[in-house]
């Protein structure tokens, strides 16, 4: 029994192993006949990818043809466009010089002709000279005279007669001028003289500042002189401390410096703290004090006489003036002298008086300007008032007033008259205050146009030069250097008397804050 159950169950593991192959069998057969069809199809599909990628190349090789083809064709039709415009123009090129033959040839033909034409009124000159050379011979014969002799005497007789005719209408527009133009003028001139009154303001070179008891002189001096030397320093003044009680004397002459170091002082001796730190902080408080006070002269001044719309940088150059001469003149004054007689006499003349006027207040401007030195004052006003939008005849009127351009308006003969009648007065300039200021301005001047160089003062009466430099910018050597290279140049371009010391002053310093 238990070998009938082994052999069904062995039988039955043999059945399923069948079954199990016969289904590998079918499953492989399967496979085998897909992998064909899918192989076929896949042959099919690459048959047809081929003949599309033969076509499109196809299509790509004759859209390329074409359009080699095609710039092929536009090469050759520029080729020929240039041929045809080269044959053209030889063709031009042949016309003209053949044409130019021909005109050579009507040229040659008129020269002839002219030679021959030339020859021929020589020919006739000559016969022509010795006509009038009969004639003449004839003439001098019946008169008695030659022909030299004949014409003197005419040219004489006639001479005599314009001569006497002239005298007579020129006595008689001379007199007529005398009764009325110089009674017309003389009115005019005095009484626009009478009719100003002024102050000659006289500018010096030194100011006095007083102190209440000669203690003080000592404290302005300092320790070794210290506050003495950053007070010069500071202002560019020369700052005289000697046996004249209760006064120190303040030397420069620039006004502004000394006014600066006036007003500084008077701070400094009020507060009590003087030492070279203080000097400086109040120096530099009291420079911009008075340049707003420059600003408010200049407005106050524009006030009183009725001069309005100026731009502020020439109300600014206006107070400036409060501060500079002019041959001893002070600015200020001789500008406001000048409007008032502009405007009187431009009334007497029937003009525009508010337009006088302001052309005698702006006339000097271009002396207190720091641009462009080299101009001429009145020249250099002129292209200030253009700047700042003045109106053509009032610019005209300014750069006229010394003859430097060309006077276009009857305003500028007004400026230049009264401009004269102001300085012209007795006691109103002196040259050699104005030749003196000059020669330190342009000792000033000299040494600031060095590179580095921060600050130029010249003290002394012009007898030494300070100069001071930015330690950053110009080494102990070259500081030097410096000083020789500027008493070269003074020496060479300017004239003065004696010797002047040129002093370069290198300063070093170091700041920090405790916070």
């Amino acid at each position: 029994m238990e070998n009938i159950g082994i052999f069904e169950i062995v039988t039955g593991i043999v059945a399923f192993l069948l079954g199990c192959l016969a289904t590998w069998l079918i499953i492989t057969k399967a496979l085998k006949t897909r992998s064909e069809t899918i192989v076929r199809e896949a042959e099919v599909e690459a048959e047809v990818i081929k003949k599309d990628k033969i076509l499109q190349a196809k299509e790509k090789f004759l859209q390329l043809k074409s359009e080699h083809e095609k710039e092929i064709n536009n090469r050759n039709q520029k080729v020929l466009s240039v041929e045809n415009k080269l044959k053209q123009r030889e063709v031009e090129f042949s016309r003209k010089q053949e044409e130019i033959q021909r005109k050579r040839k009507e040229v040659d033909t008129l020269r002839e002709n002219l030679e021959t034409q030339i020859e021929l009124a020589g020919k006739k000159e000559d016969e022509l000279s010795k006509m009038h050379k009969l004639q003449v011979d004839k003439l001098e014969t019946i008169s008695g005279l030659s022909a030299e002799e004949a014409k003197e005497l005419l040219i004489e007789s006639l001479k005599a007669e314009a001569r006497t005719e002239a005298m007579s209408y020129i006595n008689d527009i001379v007199d007529e001028a005398k009764i009325n133009a110089s009674k017309e003028a003389k009115k005019i001139v005095l009484n626009t003289i009478q009719r100003v009154a002024t102050e000659a303001a006289v500018e010096n070179s030194v100011t006095i500042f007083h102190i209440e008891s000669d203690e003080i002189k000592g404290r302005i001096i300092g320790r070794e002189g210290r506050n003495i030397r950053a007070l010069e320093a500071a202002t560019g003044v020369e700052i005289i401390v000697d046996d004249t009680p209760e006064a120190i004397v303040l030397s420069a002459f620039d006004p502004m410096r000394r006014e600066i170091a006036r007003l500084a002082l008077h701070q400094l001796v009020i507060d009590g703290r003087i030492h070279p730190a203080r000097i400086e902080e109040v120096v530099n408080k009291v420079h911009r004090q008075v340049e707003e006070e420059v600003i408010e002269t200049g407005k106050r001044t524009t006030i009183d006489l009725g001069v309005h719309g100026l731009h502020p940088e020439l109300i600014k150059l206006i107070g400036k003036m409060k501060y500079r001469s002019s041959y001893g003149q002070n600015l200020l004054q001789h500008s406001r002298e000048t409007a008032n007689l502009c405007a009187i006499m431009a009334t007497e003349l029937g003009l525009n008086a508010k337009k006088a006027k302001r052309a005698g207040l702006l006339h000097d401007i271009g002396k207190v300007s720091d641009e462009d030195p080299e101009l001429p004052h009145a020249t250099l006003g002129m292209k200030l008032a253009e700047k700042y939008k003045e109106k053509p005849d009032i610019c005209n009127a300014i750069g006229a007033h010394h003859e430097e351009v060309e006077m276009t308006t009857l305003i500028a003969p007004i400026v230049q008259v009264c401009d004269a009648i102001s300085g012209a007065r007795p006691g109103a300039r002196r040259e050699i205050v104005e030749s003196y200021l000059k020669r330190l301005k342009d000792l000033e001047t000299i040494a600031l146009n060095y590179p580095g160089v921060t600050k130029t003062y010249a003290i002394q009466a012009g007898r030494e030069l300070r100069v001071i430099v930015g330690s950053e910018k110009i080494t102990d050597k070259e500081a030097e250097e410096v000083s020789l290279e500027i008493a070269k140049k003074i020496q060479t371009e300017m004239t003065y008397p004696g010797q002047v010391k040129i002093t370069v002053i290198r300063e070093t310093r170091a700041i920090s804050y405790a916070k």
